[in-house]
C-alpha cells in the first residue's frame, strides 16, 4: 500500500464518529439525537454490524454553524404529552384529545406508562405551527363541527395509525434498497397477511431479513408487549389492504433489483401474486408520493402535512377530510 494510499484511508476513517460522539458535539440527548436523524434533521449513515449510526464530521460542522444552534434543534425535536401539548396550544385537554384522535395532530413518539397505558407524544414544532394556522381557529376556540363528532361518537381514533405512518415514513428513510423497502412494509403486516401477498416461501424468507426490529415494551407475552404488538401492525382492513397493494408493488422492484436466493434444486417459478382488494379511500398515489418523497430524503415535513392533514390515516368508515383555504378543515 501506497503513503498516499495510506494517509487517504485514515482520513477517511477519522472523519466518521458514532451517534453517541456526534450527539455530545452537537449537545444532544440521545434521544434527541435519534428523532433528529429519524426526521432528517441530521444525515447520518448505517455503521459497520453491531455499531449503530454514524455521522460525518462535516454534516456536524454544517449543524453547528447554524444560527441558534444548539437551542434550534434541541428546540425542533422538543416532543410533548398530551397535556403539555394542550398548554402549548391553549386548549383543553379534551380538546386536543379530539383533535389528535381525528388525526389532525399526528404522535411522534409513544411510550407505555406502569398501568400500560399508551402516552402519546407530538412534536411542539408542529402544535405550534397548527395553532398558528388562522384556518384552525375554529377547531381550536369553537363548537367542534357535528360531522366530526359524530366520527368521534363511532370511536374514530387515528393515533396509532398516524404513528405507524410516520414510523413506515422513518423505515423508508433508512432502506438502503428495494429489498429493505419492501421489508419496512411487510413489518407493518402481520405475518399471515405477508403470506396472502409472497407465496414463494424463499421470497418470504428472503424479506424477512430486511423487515426491521420491531419495537418492544416488556418481556414476550407481557400486557405491554402485547399491546405494543398491536400498535405497531395494521389493523384496519382499508389500512391492510393499502399495505398489500403497495408491498406488490415494492416486491415487483426488489425482484427486478436481485431476485431471492434459493436452491439449485429448487428452479424460480413464477408464483402468482396474492389477490389484494383495493380500497377506493386508499388511492395508491398517497403512498406513492409518501414513498417518493423518502426515496429523495426529503425531511420530515413533507410527510408531517400528510399525517396531520389526515390524508394518509383515514379508516374507510370515516369522512373524509380536507383542507379549504376559507374554512380550515371541513368534512366531505
Amino acid at each position: 500500500m501506497s503513503e498516499n494510499t495510506a494517509t487517504h484511508e485514515v482520513t477517511t476513517a477519522g472523519s466518521w464518529v458514532t451517534a453517541g460522539r456526534a450527539a455530545r458535539e452537537l449537545g444532544l440527548k440521545p434521544s434527541e439525537f435519534d428523532l433528529a436523524v429519524d426526521l432528517g434533521r441530521i444525515r447520518a449513515a448505517p455503521g459497520g454490524p453491531g455499531s449503530g449510526r454514524r455521522v460525518d464530521r462535516a454534516e456536524l460542522e454544517r449543524i453547528r454553524t447554524r444560527p441558534g444552534h444548539p437551542e434550534s434543534l434541541r428546540e425542533s425535536v422538543r416532543t410533548v404529552g398530551t397535556t403539555e401539548g394542550a398548554l402549548l396550544m391553549g386548549v383543553t385537554k379534551d380538546r386536543f384529545t379530539r383533535l389528535a384522535r381525528l388525526g389532525l395532530l399526528a404522535p411522534t413518539r409513544l411510550h407505555l406508562n406502569r398501568h400500560h397505558a399508551v402516552v402519546w407524544l407530538y412534536l411542539a414544532e408542529e402544535l405550534r405551527e397548527f395553532t398558528a394556522d388562522e384556518r384552525n381557529t375554529e377547531l381550536l376556540r369553537g363548537r367542534t363541527p357535528d360531522t366530526l363528532r359524530g366520527q368521534l361518537d363511532t370511536g374514530l381514533d387515528l393515533r396509532a395509525r398516524n404513528w405507524r405512518t410516520r414510523r413506515l415514513a422513518i423505515l423508508l428513510r433508512r432502506a438502503t434498497d428495494p429489498w429493505s423497502r419492501a421489508g419496512a412494509l411487510a413489518s407493518l403486516l402481520e405475518p399471515l397477511r405477508v403470506h396472502e401477498v409472497v407465496k414463494d416461501p424463499y421470497e418470504r424468507s428472503h424479506l424477512g431479513r430486511f423487515c426491521p426490529e420491531r419495537p418492544s415494551h416488556g418481556a414476550p407475552g407481557s400486557p405491554g408487549a402485547v399491546l405494543t404488538e398491536a400498535l405497531v401492525t395494521a389493523q384496519d382492513p382499508d389500512e391492510i389492504a393499502w399495505l398489500q397493494a403497495e408491498l406488490v408493488g415494492l416486491l415487483a422492484e426488489a425482484r427486478a433489483h436481485r431476485p431471492a436466493p434459493r436452491p439449485a434444486s429448487a428452479p424460480h417459478r413464477p408464483t402468482p401474486v396474492g389477490r389484494v382488494s383495493r380500497t377506493p379511500t386508499r388511492p395508491r398515489g398517497a403512498f406513492r408520493s409518501l414513498l417518493a418523497r423518502w426515496r429523495g430524503g426529503n425531511r420530515g415535513p413533507a410527510v408531517r402535512g400528510a399525517a396531520v392533514r389526515g390524508a394518509v390515516a383515514r379508516p374507510s368508515a370515516a369522512r373524509r377530510f380536507t383542507r379549504s383555504t376559507r374554512s380550515g378543515w371541513t368534512a366531505r
